[in-house]
């Protein structure tokens, strides 16, 4: 709640009643009422429409969830959020006016309010300051009032327990609030009470759920309580309601914070029973030539029901439609037992797609193949050109290549008694070392001389050494001893 004047001033904050009394610094004290955070706070839709009916019914709005309809009599200007002064037996409340005009009877209705004798209790006036002072102080007597009362039914020993304490505005009388499960007698409490706190004394038992109203708080669903924010009427709620639903029945999930079933239960009661209508019942389970399935559970909006050939449930779920059991259930009083419980499913149709792939940009690949053969023509033309500036292969290079080739065959063919070796390389041995000599030369002048042109646009220069093994095999080696 946000109120205007509590940043100026000194105030203090009643939320029960939705207000706050400011303290103007001259003695006197201002009341100031808090927008938003009320109990059964009712939005206005129809105030900026013209009023069709009389407009001298409003609500007044007390402490919690009490509220009252008065007739202005006196012809006084009201709007809402004005602190008035009402008629009440015996003396006068005070009270903060929380709807007007023709939402007012709409209210009425829905509450089913009707006044004692077709008469509506009045309006006497504006709060004057002295009538806010004398209700401050009824108000600050509130919570010691509740602790005393608490003692002296526990030193009677009744089975009660007193929830909460609300004072008339003139200190005359006070309204106590009392949760029992059972009939109490409470005469000579009421005595006591009335010889204790001086005033006149009205006992005025509620529920659990009422009390969770009164206290308010945040339900599991994050929201504020339906009891403190919109419910007044409450109605019985049953486990037959989550059976409905079939909701599980955990006794720690069910219950609110009144201890009670939660009144949410019973919201969407009557669209499942509008479902359930057509769901077939199982009396009998359906039998099959694999075996009997029992019933386990239902998806009533899905129009679902599940069956297990184990009749605890445990296991394999079968899904069937409505319609299919229905078709079951006929069979079988015909005394026939279906091949298979579940429905002949036929392949769907693929598809035809509205459109032609022509680019190929549907595959998330498509990159991936030239990747590739970018990549080997980059190492092709790095293994030609040393010094070179293209990317292929020179003309020089190839002729040397060829040269060491015939080299290292003649070689090798001389080493091995005119017999070729089979791959054309030089075997090892001890005739290798005058065709290693010549290979390496060979590749000495490759490497001196190999200034290619390829067909490439590269402009690199390759003297580094990319490669140490591949570098070391130019160098030439010792020959070996012949024997």
């Amino acid at each position: 709640m946000s109120c205007k004047n509590c940043s100026k001033h000194n105030c203090i904050t009643d939320i029960g009643r939705g207000c706050c009394f400011c303290d103007t610094g001259d003695g006197q004290v201002e009341i100031s009422v808090c927008q938003g955070g009320q109990k059964l706070n009712v939005t206005d839709w129809l105030g900026e429409m013209p009023h069709n009916l009389p407009d001298d019914i409003f609500e007044v709005r007390f402490k919690n969830t009490r509220k009252g309809y008065y007739k202005n009599v006196n012809g006084l200007e009201l709007k809402k959020g004005d602190v008035v002064a009402v008629e009440s037996s015996p003396g006068h409340d005070i009270g903060i006016i929380s709807l007007t005009g023709d939402l007012v009877y709409r209210q009425m209705k829905r509450n089913g309010f009707t006044p004692a004798g077709n008469e509506f209790k009045k309006i006497y006036r504006k709060a004057k300051p002295y009538d806010i002072e004398r209700w401050q102080e009824a108000i600050g007597l509130e919570h010691q009032t509740m602790i005393e009362a608490r003692q002296i039914a526990a030193d009677l020993g009744l089975d009660m327990k007193i929830g909460d304490v609300e004072y008339q505005g003139d200190r005359i009388k006070a309204i106590f609030y009392y949760i029992a499960d059972e009939r109490v007698d409470f005469r000579e409490l009421i005595k006591i009470f009335a010889e204790r706190f001086r005033i006149r004394v009205e006992m005025k038992q509620i529920g659990a759920r009422q009390e969770a109203g009164l206290i308010g708080g945040i339900g599991a669903c994050g929201r504020e309580l339906c009891c403190a924010s919109w419910i007044s009427h409450f109605v019985s709620v049953t486990t037959n309601s989550a059976r409905m639903q079939e909701i599980s029945l955990n006794p720690q999930k069910l219950a609110g914070q009144c201890s009670k079933l939660k009144c949410c239960l019973i919201y969407e009661v009557d669209a499942y029973m509008d479902a359930r209508k057509e769901f077939p019942r199982i009396y009998n389970p359906l039998e099959a030539i694999d075996g009997s399935y029992f019933h386990v559970k239902n998806d009533i909006f899905g129009r679902i029901m599940y069956f297990s050939p184990s009749p605890h449930g445990v296991g394999v779920q079968i899904p069937l439609s409505i319609e299919r059991v229905k078709e079951i259930i006929r069979l079988n009083k015909q005394g026939k037992k279906v091949e298979k419980i579940e429905e002949q499913k036929t392949a769907p149709a693929e598809p035809v797609p509205d459109f032609l792939n022509v680019v190929g940009e549907d595959s998330i690949t498509r990159f991936d193949a030239e990747k590739r053969a970018s990549g080997g023509r980059r190492r092709g033309r790095g293994r030609g050109n040393n010094n070179g500036t293209g990317g292929g292969k020179s003309e020089e290079n190839g002729n040397q290549k060829r040269e060491k080739n015939e080299n290292g065959s003649a070689a090798s063919e001389s080493n091995n008694g005119g017999r070729p070796s089979r791959n054309n390389r030089p075997p090892r041995g001890a005739g290798n070392g005058e065709a290693r000599e010549a290979k390496s030369e060979n590749r000495s002048e490759g490497n001196e001389n190999g200034n290619g042109n390829g067909n490439g646009n590269g402009n690199g220069n390759n003297n580094r050494n990319r490669n140490p093994r591949r570098n070391n095999r130019n160098r030439p080696r010792k020959p070996q001893n012949e024997e």
